[in-house]
C-alpha cells in the first residue's frame, strides 16, 4: 500500500465518523517555546491546555513533524530520523477510552479491500499502564484481544504528560510482531525491535502538579476527559510495504535510490556507505520539507536547524563520491516522491528548488573557505611542533564555518596530524547542555504565561476595537506588576494592563504595536509604550503609572497616537503594493518571508536567487507609485479560508491562519491575507521609495523603504546633494554619473601607474640583494632589511625573485625584513638544494621570529612569521645566519 493511500484511508476513516479532518500544521510552530512541530498533537495543544475552546468534538490529521535532538544517530540505526509524519484522532470531551481502543481495532484489523489496513489481529500486541484496570478490561472484554497479549508496563513507558504542570494520563500502545527474525518472542515489554509500537493511544484524565521527570502529583481529575493519539505513519508504511525500516518506505526509497544512481554508490554494498545514504534520504527529504513550509537556511534557531540538515546531506553526497551539485536531482525526487501527500510542494516547486540549490552553493563555497581556514589552523599546529590539531580549531571549522568534523579528520590526516576530538567533543557538549538549558527555559515559561490564562479565563478574550477607532471606553480586567496579578498599580510603577476592549493594535504579523495613554477617571493615567498578545487573544498593553493608582475592574478611556498609528498603515499599505509589485516582476517565488511595518518605513523580506537588479527595483518603485496615483480603495472582508485561497490571495509563510481570515484588497492590484492596519485608499500613501534590497539569507533578499513625509523628505535630501555636485563639477544632473565614472576610472588608472613604479623600485633591489650574497658555510644567504612600509606581498615577490637570481646548483636562503606600522615581518625562501641540506624555510622562520617576539610558520620552501619588537631585526637577522651555519653547513 503506497504512503498517499495510508494517508487517505485514515483521514476517510475517521471523517466517516464524525471527526472534522484538520490539514497539516507549519512545520513552523505556532508556540514560543518550539523552534519546530515534533508530534502531531502540538496543533491542538490550545485546546488540550484549555486556552482555546476547540471548535471541535472530535479531528483527525496527518500531521509533518520534525525532530533533530538525534541527528547525529540518522543513518546509523534504522530507527532515528528527522522528518516523520503522525496520524492522529483527537477526542475533546467526547469519546474515551472505550470509543478510542474501538476505532484503532477497527482501522488496524479491518481487510483492506473493505477500506482499512488489513493487520493480522493476531499479530497485533496491547500494553497499558499497569494500574489503568478499565482500559486493560477494555481491550480484553471488549475489543477481544486475548490476554495474553495484553502486557502492563510502568509510568515511564505508558504515562505521558507535557513535561509541565497541566493534562496527564495513562496511555496505551498497540505494537506488530515482525517476527522471530527480529528477535525472541515476549512481546513489546521484551523486544522493541520485534514487537515495533505503532500507535500511542492517550487518555487525558487528569492534572498533574509541579514536578521532576514522572515525580509529580496527581491533584485532580481534568473538567472533561480527552483522547490524543497518534500512529507513526512511517512505521505503519513499513508494515504494509513489507520492508525492513523506514528507510525503505516508497517516499523515503526514491530518495535513496537517486542517491545511488548519483554516486554509483549500491544500498547494501557496505554498512558506512548505507549510513551516508540514509542520512542522504532522510535529510534531503526533511529539508525540502522544511522550505516548502517557509524555513530558509540561516544561523540561528529553525533556519540553523535546515542548514545544518542540508549540509549534511551534501557532505554525505561528498562522502559517498559525488563530486559536483547533486541537490537539484534530489530536490526533484523529493517534490515527486512527497506531492501526492502535500500537492503544493509541485505547486511551490520553483522556490523551493531557488531555495535549496543557493544553500548547496553557499556550502560548497563554504567547503572551499573552510579549506584554506584548516590549512592555516595545520599550518599553525605544525609551526608549535605538535601533531595534534587543537579541539577549539576543529570546533571553530564546524561552528563558525560549518566545516564537518569528519571532513577535518580526514583533512588533517592528510598532513599528518590527529585531531584532538576529546576537546572538540567537550567542546559540542557544552554547546548542546547549552542548548538544552535554553530549551529548558522555554520549556517552563509556560508557568509565566498562567496569569495571562487566568486573566482569559476571567474576562475572556480581548475586544479589537482599533480597525473602526482610535479612541474607546473600556474597562480594566487584569492588572500585573513586575510580572505578577495586581489589585493595583501606582505611580512609576511598569504595568502590564489588560482591557475588556482595546483600539491598541498588538504587534503581529509584521506590524508594530500602537502606542498611546489609557487615562482613568480618577485621573491616572498609563503611558503605553507596547502592546502584546502572549497567550491567543489577550491583548497586553504594556506601560509605566505615570501618575495616580489603576486598578483592576476600573473604567478607562484609551487613546492610540493617532499620527503613528496612520504612519504606520501607509507603511502596511506599501507592504502590500511591494509584495505584489515584486511578484510581478520576478514571479511567484519572490514570495514573502518576513516584513516589518514601522512608522514612515517598512523592510519586506523575499524570496529570490540572487540579487534584483537595480534596473528592476525602479521598475517596480515606479510600479507602485503609478498604483498610488491610481487612487484604489483598500477594503478589508472576513471569510473562509479557503474561499480566501480560491480568490488568490497571498498568504505569509510561515504564518498560523484559522478557518476565517481577514482579507485586504487594493483595488484590482493586490490581495492578501492580513489582520493589520491600512488606509482607505493609496492616495493616502503619498509616495514610495524604496533604499534598495541586500541579502538577508541564502535565498532571501529584504527591500527597505520609505513612506509618505519620511519618503519626500528623504528625496529632498537627495535633491541637495545632487545640486552640491552639479555645482562642484559644472555640469547638469543628468550628465554627473558619466562625469564621476571617469573621475573614478581616472583615479584607478593612475594608482596602478604608482603601485608599477612602486613594484619596479622593489624589484629594482633584487640583483642587489643576490649579488650581495654571502657564503655561509657553502650556503649561499641573501638577507637584507628593506625600508620600513614595504608591504608583505612585495616582501615576498622581492624574496622569490631573489631566489629565482642565485643559480639552482648552489644552496641558498633568502632572508628579507622590513618593519610596517611598528611590527617587523620577514619573508624567508629556501631554494631545493638548500632543502636537500636539511635547511627549510618554515624552521628559520621560526627561528627568526622568535627573536622577534613572534611566530610564524609555512612550508619548506617559502615562509613568513612577524613579532612584536622591531628593535630586534638585527639580532633575526644573526639568528637565520647561525641556524643556516648550524643546520646547512658543509
Amino acid at each position: 500500500m503506497e504512503s498517499a493511500e495510508i494517508r487517505r484511508r485514515w483521514l476517510r476513516f475517521f471523517e466517516e465518523r464524525g471527526h472534522t479532518v484538520v490539514p497539516s500544521a507549519s512545520l513552523i510552530a505556532d508556540d514560543p517555546t518550539l523552534l519546530l512541530v515534533p508530534a502531531g498533537m502540538v496543533p491542538f495543544k490550545p485546546y488540550f491546555l484549555g486556552e482555546v475552546k476547540a471548535p471541535y468534538d472530535r479531528a483527525t490529521s496527518v500531521q509533518k513533524c520534525v525532530r533533530t535532538p538525534d541527528i547525529e544517530e540518522v543513518g546509523k540505526t534504522t530507527r532515528h530520523g528527522t522528518f516523520f509524519q503522525m496520524c492522529g484522532n483527537f477526542s475533546f470531551g467526547d469519546y474515551f477510552k472505550e470509543g478510542a481502543a474501538r476505532y484503532a481495532w477497527e482501522l488496524m484489523t479491518t481487510p483492506q479491500d473493505q477500506g482499512g489496513y488489513g493487520l493480522d489481529p493476531e499479530l497485533l500486541w496491547i500494553t497499558v499502564y499497569e494500574e489503568d484496570d478499565e482500559a486493560e478490561r477494555i481491550w480484553r472484554d471488549v475489543v477481544g484481544v486475548p490476554a495474553e497479549r495484553i502486557q502492563r508496563l510502568g509510568k515511564d513507558e505508558n504515562y505521558w504528560d507535557m513535561g509541565v504542570p497541566g493534562p496527564c494520563g495513562p496511555c496505551s500502545e498497540i505494537s506488530y510482531d515482525r517476527g522471530p527474525e527480529y528477535g525472541p518472542e515476549g512481546g513489546p515489554a521484551v523486544n522493541g525491535e520485534r514487537y515495533v509500537e505503532l500507535w500511542n493511544l492517550v487518555f487525558m484524565q487528569y492534572e498533574r502538579g509541579p514536578g521532576e521527570g514522572k515525580d509529580y502529583p496527581i491533584i485532580g481529575d481534568l473538567p472533561s476527559k480527552n483522547i490524543d493519539t497518534g500512529l507513526g505513519f512511517e512505521r505503519l508504511a513499513m508494515i504494509l510495504q513489507g520492508v525492513r525500516n523506514m528507510y525503505e518506505i516508497d517516499t523515503s526509497r526514491m530518495v535513496l535510490d537517486k542517491a545511488t544512481e548519483l554516486t554509483g554508490v549500491g544500498y547494501g554494498d557496505a554498512e558506512e556507505t548505507d549510513v551516508s545514504l540514509r542520512v542522504v534520504a532522510d535529510h534531503i527529504r526533511t529539508a525540502i520539507m522544511l522550505i516548502g513550509d517557509g524555513v530558509t537556511p540561516g544561523n540561528e534557531g529553525r533556519g540553523y536547524v535546515l542548514r545544518r540538515i542540508m549540509r549534511r546531506a551534501i557532505r554525505n553526497m561528498r562522502i559517498l563520491g559525488a563530486s559536483g551539485p547533486t541537490v537539484a536531482e534530489l530536490t526533484d525526487t523529493v517534490i515527486k516522491a512527497m506531492a501526492p501527500q502535500y500537492p503544493e510542494l509541485e505547486t511551490d516547486r520553483k522556490r523551493i528548488e531557488t531555495v535549496a540549490l543557493a544553500e548547496e552553493a553557499a556550502f560548497l563555497k563554504t567547503l572551499r573557505s573552510g579549506t584554506n581556514i584548516l590549512d592555516t589552523a595545520v599550518s599553525d599546529t605544525q609551526a608549535a611542533g605538535s601533531t595534534v590539531l587543537p579541539g577549539e580549531k576543529a570546533f571553530l571549522l564546524h561552528d563558525t564555518w560549518g566545516f564537518p568534523i569528519d571532513l577535518t579528520l580526514e583533512m588533517a590526516a592528510e598532513q599528518g596530524l590527529s585531531v584532538d576530538e576529546a576537546g572538540f567533543r567537550r567542546l559540542m557538549q557544552e554547546q548542546r547542555d547549552r542548548a538544552r538549558a535554553d530549551a529548558k527555559a522555554k520549556k517552563q515559561g509556560h508557568a509565566d504565561l498562567s496569569a495571562y490564562r487566568e486573566i482569559a479565563d476571567r474576562g475572556g478574550a480581548t475586544d479589537f476595537t482599533g480597525y473602526q477607532a482610535t479612541v474607546g471606553e473600556a474597562s480594566v480586567v487584569g492588572l500585573l506588576v513586575d510580572g505578577v496579578s495586581s489589585p493595583a498599580a501606582h505611580e512609576g510603577d511598569e504595568v502590564e494592563v489588560v482591557l475588556d476592549r482595546t483600539p491598541f493594535y498588538a504587534e503581529g504579523g509584521g506590524q508594530l504595536a500602537d502606542t498611546g495613554r489609557i487615562r482613568l477617571d480618577n485621573g491616572a493615567v498609563v503611558e503605553v509604550r507596547d502592546v502584546q498578545q502572549p497567550v491567543a487573544g489577550v491583548s497586553v498593553h504594556k506601560g509605566v503609572v505615570q501618575v495616580g493608582e489603576v486598578t483592576v475592574g476600573a473604567a478607562v478611556h484609551a487613546q492610540i497616537d493617532v499620527d503613528r498609528r496612520r504612519s504606520i498603515a501607509r507603511a502596511h499599505s506599501a507592504t502590500h503594493l511591494t509584495h505584489q509589485a515584486l511578484r510581478d516582476a520576478l514571479g511567484p517565488t519572490a514570495a514573502q518571508a518576513g516584513s516589518e511595518n514601522s512608522p514612515g518605513r517598512f523592510r519586506f523580506d523575499f524570496g529570490s536567487p540572487s540579487a534584483v537588479p537595480g534596473t528592476v527595483l525602479t521598475d517596480v518603485e515606479q510600479r507602485i507609485n503609478e498604483v498610488l496615483a491610481r487612487e484604489l480603495d483598500v477594503t478589508a472582508e472576513y471569510m473562509g479560508i479557503d474561499d480566501a485561497k480560491k480568490q488568490g490571495a497571498l498568504a505569509e509563510f510561515g504564518e498560523k491562519y484559522g478557518e476565517r481570515v481577514r482579507v485586504v484588497t487594493i483595488g484590482d492590484f493586490s490581495k492578501e491575507l492580513c489582520g493589520g492596519t491600512h488606509v482607505h485608499n493609496t492616495a493616502q500613501l503619498g509616495l514610495v521609495k524604496l533604499l534598495g534590497e541586500s541579502s538577508i539569507g541564502s535565498g532571501v533578499r529584504r527591500v527597505e523603504a520609505l513612506v509618505g513625509v519620511d519618503a519626500y523628505k528623504f528625496l529632498a535630501r537627495e535633491h541637495t546633494v545632487v545640486s552640491q555636485l552639479t555645482d562642484l563639477l559644472k555640469g547638469r544632473p543628468e550628465e554627473l554619473p558619466e562625469r564621476i565614472s571617469g573621475m573614478v576610472t581616472r583615479l584607478k588608472d593612475a594608482e596602478k601607474e604608482i603601485e608599477r613604479f612602486r613594484a619596479e623600485k622593489v624589484l629594482q633591489a633584487a640583483a642587489g640583494i643576490a649579488e650581495g650574497a654571502t657564503d655561509v658555510r657553502g650556503v649561499a644567504l641573501a638577507s637584507a632589511r628593506l625600508p620600513d612600509g614595504t608591504a608583505a606581498e612585495d616582501l615576498r615577490t622581492l624574496v622569490l625573485d631573489v631566489r629565482q637570481r642565485i643559480p639552482g646548483s648552489r644552496p641558498a636562503v633568502v632572508a628579507l625584513f622590513t618593519v610596517t606600522n611598528g611590527r617587523p615581518l620577514t619573508v624567508i625562501a629556501t631554494n631545493e638544494a638548500a632543502r636537500e641540506r636539511g635547511l627549510k624555510a618554515g624552521d628559520l622562520v621560526r627561528g627568526a621570529a622568535k627573536a622577534l617576539g613572534g611566530g610564524g610558520g609555512g612550508k619548506p620552501d617559502l615562509a613568513q612569521g612577524g613579532g612584536q619588537n622591531p628593535a630586534a631585526v638585527d639580532e633575526a637577522v644573526a639568528t637565520v645566519e647561525r641556524l643556516v651555519s648550524e643546520t646547512g653547513g658543509a
